[in-house]
Parts: structure tokens; sequence; C-alpha cells
């Protein structure tokens, strides 16, 4: 039997690289022969936010066709699905002068050594410097205004106008979405409208196992939790739609793959016991962390990533920049080349740019189990040092720790496994995910290229339980469930210098914990929840309270909001005092030195995470959905 195994092994590895094409071309043309079930929604999210006003007004249509097959040849249980999606948010039109072609405007930055604020392009000019006529001072904003004031750190000005509006600090291939792109984000070059498409069918081994196989445009799920990503990787997800807050089925952004499972059922030990194989063979695609001048950028990245292209492009002004220290610094005018983001490497397809995972699962009693490996490219983007012209001497070189970068995205290889089990003494699922990471890149200011590689271990433990209590609804239960997600980085570096903390801004270790809360009266039509998650470290909160309420089997609304109390913008060290061009950035210290002189930008961000950055984006939000 063990021989058998591993020839039906190998041959469905095989299979997977070469035959997954042929395979699918007798099953495409039975589907003209059969009837195809269609259902759907039509759904408007409008979300309202302080001190914004009107920050959503998606109006989505999506589409679902779902079509059983009749048997050929060797394939059995031949189904075709395909879901559909397009939307319009309608914020860039109705709140253009936030989020469309009439944001931002003239802008004034710090210059704390003098005590006062200059304008954009009337900083302290370097010998190389910049001309205003190329990156005028209008249709910008300073970086992180919406969430702290500058006090003695760095800060530039961003563009925030769609691309075809104002093209500067758009990287190409990568965040440089114009107002179409924003306004239907689905209609693009990746045909985003087709959710997914896909081919499922199954065909029988020599032994009697049986190999199910899903082939075309899919989420691939590896998680058993909730709302945290530790194994659940495989797909890129788009954060531009309602920053972390949305379900991951809705912001996954599916990708064409290739997946079989060997279902071997029951033995000797297991209740049951599959084989699964994943091979994305889709061109690499990163997360959405969303554009600047949108509604949603989580971590506001892309408006830290927009205005850095556009200081290298153009050049541009640093707030308290030029001889800084704890007591202040000057503004400063850098040229073109100097400092920012040069470009983003996007890795072009190629057999070794696609992804591939095994996933060993099975069941022994009331335990669920599974074991997981993948090697895949980072979704999210590591900034690595590239070289750039000194401001005072016009020197290009790869000056030691200078603000300058390229995005790369790394190969990331995965181990890990889950658990689930049912207690049925206390009526009780736990979950738990472990997944062990090498090849992640973080920022790291005593590096000379500012940032550095780690292994990164991460983990959930969850659990759902179902409690009656009577004085609230004697006749149905709540469901409380509860998350704890940890992450500790192995290689993690920081060191106390003269003027602060100075290394790698990520926590070595932090967790966050969520729970939920849902209750149902009115045979089951009226239903709300409470939402809370917590980062520790952070010390940052997001709270959701919700109210559902279905009129009909077709017809619901959802009325919540989306509150953030807490700590929200955190310092670090920002490498104004790391010298890259000896001695005219020296405070006496090495070249390449930092004396770890912080501020909120651009690194600590890391630090407030995803709701302490965000705690300034309270909202009230109404979502109003038919299905058909």
């Amino acid at each position: 039997m063990q021989t058998t195994k591993k020839t039906n092994l190998r041959n469905l590895g095989f299979a997977m690289l070469g035959g997954t094409g042929v395979a699918l071309m007798p099953l495409a043309s039975a589907l003209a022969e059969e009837e195809t079930r269609y259902t759907g929604f039509y759904e408007n999210a409008t979300h309202v936010r302080d001190s914004a006003g009107l920050s959503k007004f998606r109006n989505t249509l999506q589409l679902n066709a779902d079509r059983a097959l009749d048997d050929r040849g060797a394939f059995r249980n031949i189904k075709f699905h395909g879901t559909f999606r397009g939307s319009y948010d309608g914020v860039y039109d109705l709140n253009s002068s936030e989020y469309g072609s009439g944001a931002g405007g003239a802008i004034t930055l710090e210059n704390s050594a003098a005590g006062n604020s200059v304008p954009h392009g009337g900083g302290l000019q370097l010998p190389y410097t910049f001309d205003p006529a190329n990156n005028p001072n209008e249709g910008m904003l300073v970086l992180g205004e919406r969430l702290h004031k500058t006090r003695g750190g760095v800060a530039f000005g961003v563009p925030v106008r769609p691309c075809d509006k104002d093209s500067r600090g758009c990287i190409d291939d990568y965040l440089d979405a114009d107002s179409n792109d924003l306004r239907f984000p689905e209609f693009n070059e990746r045909l985003d409208f087709i959710r997914e498409l896909y081919m499922d069918f199954d065909h029988g081994l020599p032994n009697g196992d049986m190999v199910s196989w899903r082939v075309g445009k899919q989420q691939v799920i590896w998680g058993r939790t909730d709302l945290f990503r530790v194994l659940d990787v495989i797909n890129p997800v788009d954060y531009s739609r309602n920053n972390i807050y949305d379900e991951l089925e809705d912001i996954r952004i599916p990708m064409w793959i290739a997946k079989a499972d060997w279902r071997m059922g029951a033995g000797e030990v297991f209740d049951d016991l599959n084989l699964s194989f994943v091979w994305n063979f889709d061109k690499f695609r990163p997360h959405n962390l969303g554009q600047c001048g949108t509604p949603n950028s989580i971590l506001d990245a892309g408006c830290f990533f927009r205005g850095m292209n556009n200081l290298w492009e153009n050049g541009g002004t640093v707030a308290s920049f030029a001889g800084a220290s704890p007591a202040g610094g000057f503004a400063t005018d850098f040229g073109p080349g100097q400092i920012g983001i040069r470009k983003a490497h996007m890795p072009s397809w190629s057999l070794s740019n696609t992804q591939f995972g095994i996933k060993l699962e099975g069941v022994y009693g009331d335990l669920g189990f599974s074991l997981n490996a993948l090697t895949y490219r980072s979704q999210l983007p590591s900034l690595r040092g590239v070289s750039g012209q000194n401001g005072f001497t016009g020197e290009v070189a790869p000056w030691p720790s200078l603000i300058a970068f390229d995005i790369h995205f790394p190969r990331v290889n995965l181990i890990g496994g889950s658990l689930d089990y049912y207690s049925q003494a206390i009526d009780t699922v736990f979950r738990f995910e472990v997944a062990h990471t090498s090849g992640e890149e973080f920022a790291n200011t005593l590096q000379s290229r500012l940032f550095s590689e780690s292994d990164v271990t991460r983990y959930v433990i969850g659990a759902d339980k179902n409690v009656f209590i009577p004085f609230l609804n004697p006749g149905r239960a709540f469901l409380i469930s509860g998350q704890l997600f940890g992450q500790h980085i192995h290689e993690h570096q920081e060191e106390k210098r003269a003027w602060g903390k100075a290394g790698m801004p990520d926590w070595e270790q932090n967790w966050i914990a969520t729970l939920l809360l849902k209750g149902w009266w009115m045979n089951d039509r009226l239903s709300p929840q409470l939402l809370a998650a917590h980062d520790f470290k952070a010390r940052a909160t997001a709270i959701a309270p919700s109210v559902e309420y279905l009129f009909n089997d077709n017809l619901r609304i959802i009325a919540g909001a989306n509150v953030k109390v807490g700590r929200g913008a955190r310092e670090y060290d920002d490498c104004r005092s790391c010298n890259p061009w000896d001695p005219f950035t020296s405070a006496g210290q090495p070249e390449g030195y930092t004396l770890g002189l912080g501020g909120y930008e651009p690194l600590g961000r890391f630090r407030a995470g995803p709701i302490g950055m965000a705690q300034k984006e309270d909202e009230l939000q109404l979502t109003l959905r038919y299905s058909f």
C-alpha cells in the first residue's frame, strides 16, 4: 500500500504541473448541455467618518453562477462555479474635496529650530535642491496630519488626488490608481470583476482513493480562525475596501490556482485523512494597502509611499531635518534622487515566481488537524536601501543609512499547522493555528541599508461557545467567540542610543485579542453583535457594534459603528540622525550611525499598528443588501 501511495503522489504532482489544461478541455465542452443556477445580491454600503464626512458610498452588484454537469469519462461530480462582482464607490464624486479631484491643497511644514512653519518649497536649500515648478505646493496633505501634529519630527507633502489628476508620487504598477480605478475597482487589467471562475471534478485512483480538483480563479482558505491571517496567506488581501474590518471572503483577491485534494478517507488510525496540493500559477499580486487620497489606507502606508516617491522623483521640503536634534531642526529642501522611494520591483511571471503549497489534513475523534507548508512571495512590501545623490556634493553613491529605497517583495517559506477540538463536556470549539516563516524583511535603522531579515512565528488561539442568557433571551443562545493573536520576531534588533531607541520599530513580541458577542431575537430576524479588538503593545482598541435586521428572505439592513479608543500615533527613530553624508550631516557620530532621534513619521506607524493608526477614523456605517 505504501508503494502505491508514493506512485500516486508522484503522478498527482506531474498532473498538477502539466495536465490541468488538458483535463479541463472535455469539461468545458459540457457546459452548454446543462442548466445554470443564478444567485446574487445588490448592496449599498454608506459610511460617514468623523471630521471627513462621507467616506464610502459603495454600490455592489454580485452574480453567482453554478452548474452541475454529467460525468465525463473518468471525471465525476463535475461542477462549474463563477462569481462576478462590480462596484461603484460614489465617494470620489460626492466628496471629491476630501477624496477626489479636489482633495488636498497648499501646505506648510514645521521649521522647529526657528519656531515657525514654512510653505512647501520654502525650506533651507541644499546646494543640489529642487525646482518648485516641478513639485508645486498644491493638492497635498502633510504626511500624518489626519492623525497627529508634527511636533518636531519628520513630515513632508503628499499628493492626494487620483493619479490621472496628479501623477506625482504614483509608483508604476503598484500604487498608481486613476479616478476610474478608484470608482470602479474591479474593472482593471487583472479583470477583478471575475471574483471566481473554476471547475470542480473528481477522479478515482486505482487503490480506491479519490482526488478532488478545483482549477481556475479562486480563493484558497487554509486557516481555521477568523480575522487573523496565520496560515491563510495564499491569496493577497484588498485592504482598500474597509481596512482590516471586512470579512476575509470579501477582501481576499482571488488568483488563478490549481488545487488537488487526495482524499484517503478513514483508516486504522484516523477517521479521515486528506493530502492537499496548491499551485498558484497566477502573476504575482501584493496586498492592496490603499492609495493615498482614498478613505482606507492601512497603516497610512499608501501616503508614506506616495510622498516618498514624490521626493525621489521631484524633490521636496522635509520638516525639521537639517541640524536636527532633540531641540528641533530646520525644514530642508531636498533635490530629486536624494531621498525617497525610487521604484517598486514587481515580480514578473515565471515558474520560480509562482507559489506552491502542501497540506496534510485529518480528523482523529473530536480533533481536527493540519500540517502546512508553503513557498510564496511576500505580499507586503520591503524597503531596501539604494544609492542616491549627495545633496551637498552631487556625488551618487550607496551612502550608508541613506533614506532612499526600492520596494521589493522577497521570497518567504512557511511551515505550520492547526488544530480544532470540540469539547462536548463544555460545548465549546477550540481552535489553534501556528506558522513559522523565514525570509520576511523589516525596517531596521541599525543596518546600513535600513532593513534586515528575520524568522517570524505567529499563532492564534480561539474558542467559540453558545451561551444561554435567560434574562436577555430565554429561547436562543448567544455566540461568544474570542481569539488571541501573537507574533514573535526572532532576530529582533533594538538599541538605546544617545537620543532614543533605534533598530526595528516592529515590536519583538505583540498580541491582539478579539471578542465577538452575537445574539438573535424575533425568530432570528434581529441580530445585534459587538466586536472588539485590542492591540496590547499599541494600547489601541477598536469597538464595532452593529445590528442586523432581516425584513424578509431577500432584504436585510445592517446599522453599525466603528470606534477607536486608546493611544494613537507613536514615535520611533526616523534616521534624521543617521549621518549618511558625513561630515555634512554629522552631529559628532560616525558615518551611517544613528543617534536614535525620532518622531511619529515614518516608522512610528509600525508601533501604533493598524488600530492605532486609525484612531481618527471613527465611522457610522449603514449597509443595505437585497439578495436574489
